[in-house]
């Protein structure tokens, strides 16, 4: 077993980087990622400034769930490796200091688990209490249809033991009965072996669902929460500083119990404030995100949010209002093709009509608001989606590697890949592609690496305090982050045009505003109204630096220059003009007024 040592609360630290192994790099040229090639593309992650590789399911599954039909908790996928294959990758992360976050589905296995096989088997099986049983589908009436696209009902007919079984999602995925205590002994037996093999975290799928009762919707019960805090007490008692991550789809006051008193999760899920990111870039206007914001409650000293832009699931809609979600639809999804259960299923760069200046926007967003940054495999370097795959598959094909065939995800035949890679003209992997945009400065790829270091060297981003500036210009999105003496302040600009804001910064007079990604300083501040003009989709990070400090030299960081990928402080290529995104250079400050100063970027 290897560990990693550091602070108890790491989790508030990382950049967590979400991976399907099937699609991330193929060995053995099957067509299938495995292992053994993530093994081979760890120094890529690391240099990327992935902190933390969060695993979609890799144990043995039937895959008609991408691997959330589990049919095995104890043993891999067979194409994906072996175990000895898992725990030299796990050793070669943990060298390099990358954390491993695996799933643990709690809620349901697959209909093809040796449990559920029994159980449905005869109503005399040891396994028949494995699961819920009811004579009538009329049980549970409250509860909603989750998948609703494809389950007209929550209860499937079994014909051979001739009863109802509950799923709470798809048929073939019968739930467990957490009222049956073997069962819950055999989900704690699944955390400490995974804990005992040394990985850092696990995210816990479709944790308000294990519990059942009449009268209620059946979610979100009292007797999940005293099972949550079981676990939590057992994982802190025999594996301290190990992680639990809840998937809750829930209003954030909702989520709140999950964290308990600091003693049931350490991080949950912000799903709402996901679908307000694409609403609020969307109409120009912060108003969606600071409703959200101000929803929020705070939570316990230990516990974090968990916050990302996209995911191997659709963009889930379930937490806005019919009104917002017509209107996602109508602006992201006009293709029906697009749309899945109440959701979007595309990836960024298609839902920001791959416009560089807002998916560098979005960027800034999802890495200085609060909480612990999840980014989605491929999006790094702008990757495409496919709307002809069925289900959720469009935004889970091969990762784009170069321009060679298969886009150097496999030697395989091309017939013979999980799924076919992107091959349309403007997210084709002849175009996307890593070896392509590591070689020039301001590739997507290079623009996210150099904003994943300035968030790591200014850990207020995780760890600090935010309080919203108020503005009289809404497409002006304006806060401060705050640990201790350290402070930033962020401005983002949401709407397609140049904007203007004048920001009351009086507490900071005298303070030098030193730009994070040049580490360029500016003049102090003089007066207590500051003026900012902002390219459209532009941002600003600025280190507020108090009179007694020494200001930052005025030459541009050469490690993490944009510019410069490779750190030797060599010029950017020729044309390669900074200017032309939201990392730009900033003009200096001006004067608008005898009592306003400014900058304009």
């Amino acid at each position: 077993m290897t560990t990693l040592g550091g602070a108890r609360d790491w989790y508030k630290d990382v950049i967590i980087y979400e991976i399907p192994v099937k699609s991330f790099f193929d060995s053995n040229s099957d067509g299938i990622g495995d292992f053994a090639g993530l093994s081979g593309r760890l120094d890529y992650l690391k240099g990327l400034g992935v902190t933390a590789l969060w695993l979609l399911p890799f144990t043995d599954s039937p895959l008609k769930d991408d691997g959330y039909d589990i049919r095995d908790y104890y043993n891999l996928y067979p194409p994906y490796g072996t175990m000895e294959d898992f725990q030299r990758f796990l050793s070669l992360a943990h060298d390099r200091g990358i954390r491993i976050i695996t799933e643990l589905v709690l809620n349901h296995t697959s209909n093809s688990h040796p449990w559920f096989v029994s159980a449905s088997a005869s109503r005399s099986s040891p396994f028949r209490d494995y699961y819920v049983w009811s004579d009538t589908p009329d049980r549970y009436k409250g509860t909603r249809i989750i998948f609703s696209d494809t389950e007209k009902s929550n209860w499937t007919w079994e014909p051979r033991t001739r009863q109802y079984y509950w799923h709470r999602f798809f048929h073939h995925q019968p739930d467990l009965n957490f009222d049956n205590p073997k069962v819950q002994e055999e989900l704690l037996n699944v955390v400490k072996f995974w804990f005992s093999l040394g990985v850092d975290g696990l995210r816990c799928d479709a944790v308000p669902y294990l519990f059942e009762r009449e009268g209620t919707n059946c979610e979100n019960l009292p007797e999940t929460h005293a099972f949550m805090k079981r676990l939590r007490s057992e994982v802190d008692r025999e594996f301290p500083g190990r992680m639990l991550l809840a998937e809750a789809n829930q209003w954030p006051q909702d989520v709140l119990p999950y964290f308990g008193k600091g003693d049931e999760f350490h991080m949950a899920y912000h799903f709402p404030l996901m679908p307000r990111l694409f609403i609020a870039i969307a109409r120009g206007d912060r108003t969606p995100i600071i409703d959200i914001l101000e929803q929020t409650p705070e939570i316990p000293e230990g516990c974090q949010w968990a916050i990302f832009l996209r995911n191997h699931d659709e963009l889930t809609l379930e937490m806005v209002t019919d009104q917002e979600r017509d209107y996602l639809w109508s602006t992201y999804a006009q293709d029906p093709r697009m749309r899945l259960n109440i959701g979007i299923r595309r990836r960024l760069a298609p839902l920001m009509q791959n416009d560089r200046r807002k998916i560098d926007l979005m960027h800034s967003l999802l890495l200085t608001l609060p909480g612990t940054p999840i980014l989605y495999y491929g999006d790094e370097i702008g990757m495409g989606d496919n709307i002809h795959l069925g289900d959720r598959d469009g935004v889970r094909t091969p990762m784009q590697w170069s321009p060679d065939r298969n886009g150097g995800f496999s030697r395989a035949n091309p017939s013979d890949l999980y799924a076919p890679v992107i091959q349309n003209p403007i997210y084709g992997f002849q175009v996307v592609n890593v070896e392509n945009q590591a070689r020039y400065p301001t590739s997507p790829l290079n623009t996210l690496r150099q904003m994943l270091a300035v968030r790591q060297e200014a850990r207020l981003f995780g760890r600090g305090r935010m309080t919203l500036l108020s503005t009289k210009n809404r497409s002006i999105l304006a806060y401060l982050r705050e640990m201790g003496e350290d402070v930033v302040l962020v401005i983002n600009n949401l709407s397609d045009r140049t904007e203007s804001v004048t920001i009351d910064l009086k507490r900071f007079k005298n303070h030098v505003p030193v730009e994070l990604f040049d580490k360029n300083p500016f003049p102090p501040i003089r007066s207590p109204r500051f003026h900012f003009t902002v390219s459209p989709y532009g941002f600003f990070w600025l280190k507020l630096l108090p009179p007694a400090s020494p200001a930052s030299a005025p030459l541009r960081h050469p490690s993490r220059r944009l510019g410069d990928p490779s750190g030797t402080g060599d010029p950017p290529a020729r044309g390669a003009r900074r200017n032309k995104t939201p990392l730009g250079a900033t003009s200096p400050p001006r004067s608008s007024s005898d009592d306003v100063e400014g900058i304009s970027k």
